[in-house]
């Protein structure tokens, strides 16, 4: 099937399939110009669709694909990936944590000053 093809059978997003082919991962045969999408090629974009989701840039998502792609050599670079991602991850929770915090010290303020009668 052609990558095209692909993305529609697979829902996957043009964006990801414009990262993909430039990243010249597919192309095993091109027919009548449009690139053919293997098996193997299937298998790598099921794993970036993931990695985009969790927060992954374009770069750091094909630095993943081809670690993984050298095998389990290089897991523990691939872990400490994911490790850094899941800390900026907290880290933004915790902002927004931070944010929701003072909203609601805001919102508690002006009803107090309604229930009191001042506003």
């Amino acid at each position: 099937m052609t990558i095209k093809e692909a993305g529609k059978r697979y829902n996957i997003p043009a964006k990801i399939l414009k990262a993909y082919k430039s990243w010249g991962f597919c192309g095993e045969s091109e027919h009548g110009g449009d690139i053919q999408c293997g098996d193997a090629d299937i298998e790598r974009l099921s794993l970036i669709m993931p990695l985009y989701d969790i927060g992954f840039s374009e770069r750091e998502a094909e630095i993943y694909v081809r670690l993984t792609l050298e095998g389990a050599g290089s897991d523990v670079s691939r872990l400490k990936m994911l490790e850094k991602k899941r800390a900026e991850s907290l880290e933004d929770i915790h902002m927004r944590e931070l944010r929701l915090a003072r909203l609601d010290h805001l919102r508690r303020e002006l009803q107090k000053r309604l229930e009191n009668g001042s506003i």
